[in-house]
């Protein structure tokens, strides 16, 4: 009965994450099918422009991600009323991540030029990088606000908020970039504006919550801010800098593609941003759980509850295999109507069907991976992981592809195609993931006879 509540309370807490989660990504898939339906130059120019965004804010939110398993944690032991000063604490590393962020989007011209993206696409992707710049802010600090709920296992509020901001950021992306109204066709731009406004509405609305729910009065989060507390935010660093920089390794490896195939041609990009987009769609399922496993996880280690937070990784490992099986199921089953709704062009569509093969085997090892280093957090092992994705995924998975894709591997001869990408990133994947299994079961079996 334990094992079954244990379930339900995972299955319920990552159900809510992955409608919020949808919700926000669907930002992305809104994006492109817009982009898309515009101009196919625009869909190739929205796929390196989003790598290059994804790449930024994926990772510098992993480092605030990464804190879950803290406020988990004193939320287990019963030391709520410490989680204000903590996560004021928290806006210190926060504002590093921001300004570093926000750096990288204002000057994305080096990066453009090292990648070799073609000159006619650069400055549409370069306006579009600088608008997304100033939302950077809100979106890493509303991650922030959901992490805490997230920690707290209370994601509800934060599903509510991101299925509204839905319903603002549809319409106003296909406004923004056709026009209408009054309005001047914006293209790609219009996609950005759109985006920064619903960060800022999200940011509003989660400062206004925090101002007036009791349950964050509770927490007394509006008292003054302190003085850095420079050993808790070593912790925090310890804890989020290498989960950070796993997690840019993780994305790069799948966003660095993008700008390495958009030398292939418009067709190429348009027909991975394709592949991209649903797989990005699919990761939103793994993630959840991961989220959800790891709360319970670590608010069981909190309680000094080894045996149930053993039972919490059982379960959550469980519901992930057969979530992504399924997924990658549905994939492989529809993948011609599934590229059709991104594009009118038959070559395209017939390309990005072929990727969609190669992106169910990379989304199965894509799951189990990312739950095993959410939990590996959990028990603050975080180095490994990060020189495990630094070797495979950045090694073997973008570096192989690269080979493969222009100059040949071994007895292979150079395929001139993004499915080389997608092949050698799967096989890389599925290396990490057998690996971060393996890591996860001795740190479970050392515990358990410590």
């Amino acid at each position: 009965m334990a094992s079954s509540s244990e379930r339900g309370l995972i299955a319920r807490h990552a159900g809510t994450v992955l409608v919020g989660q949808l919700a926000t990504m669907a930002f992305g898939v809104t994006d492109a099918i817009v982009a898309g339906r515009f101009a196919e130059g625009a869909l190739a120019a929205l796929s390196v422009g989003s790598a290059i965004f994804i790449s930024v804010f994926v990772s510098l939110s992993g480092v605030l991600q990464a804190l879950l398993p803290v406020w988990a944690e004193l939320h287990g032991a019963g030391r709520t009323a410490q989680v204000g000063a903590s996560l004021r604490q928290s806006l210190y590393l926060a504002l590093v991540v921001v300004l570093l962020g926000m750096a990288v989007l204002l000057f994305p011209a080096p990066l453009l030029r090292w990648a070799e993206v073609p000159p006619e696409m650069r400055a549409e992707v370069e306006t579009y990088l600088q608008v997304l710049a100033f939302s950077l802010a809100p979106a890493l600090l509303f991650r922030l606000f959901s992490t805490l709920n997230q920690s707290l296992g209370r994601p509800k509020l934060i599903t509510a908020m991101q299925i509204g901001s839905l319903c603002i950021k549809l319409p106003l992306s296909i406004w923004l970039t056709f026009g209408g109204g009054g309005m001047p066709a914006m293209g790609l731009v219009g996609c950005g504006i759109a985006t920064l406004v619903v960060y800022w509405a999200l940011f509003i609305g989660a400062i206004w919550l925090m101002r007036t729910r009791t349950f964050f009065l509770e927490l007394r989060l509006w008292q003054r801010i302190e003085p850095p507390d420079w050993a808790q935010i070593r912790r925090f660093a310890r804890l989020g800098l290498p989960a950070g920089m796993a997690v840019l390794v993780e994305v790069t490896s799948f966003t660095l593609m993008a700008l390495f195939i958009a030398r292939l041609g418009t067709s190429a990009s348009a027909s991975h941003q394709i592949a991209a987009s649903l797989t990005a769609v699919a990761y939103m399922m793994p993630l959840s759980l991961s989220i959800a496993t790891s709360a319970r996880v670590s608010f069981w280690l909190g309680a000094s509850d080894e045996r149930r937070a053993r039972g919490a990784v059982a379960k959550g490992l469980e519901m992930t295999l057969v979530a992504a099986l399924l997924v990658a199921t549905a994939m492989v089953a529809l993948r011609s109507q599934l590229a059709t709704i991104y594009s009118p062009n038959p070559a395209v569509v017939a390309l990005a069907s072929t990727l969609l093969l190669a992106t169910a085997a990379y989304h199965l090892a894509d799951a189990v991976q990312t739950l095993c280093v959410f939990l590996l957090r959990c028990y603050r092992i975080t180095f490994v992981p990060l020189a495990i994705y630094g070797t495979l995924l950045w090694g073997l998975g973008l570096g192989g592809s690269y080979l493969l894709a222009y100059r040949g591997l071994g007895p292979w001869p150079a395929m001139q195609s993004p499915l080389a990408f997608w092949l050698m990133s799967a096989a890389a994947l599925w290396i990490t993931a057998l690996l971060f299994v393996a890591l996860l079961w001795r740190t479970l079996k050392r515990r358990r006879f410590d």
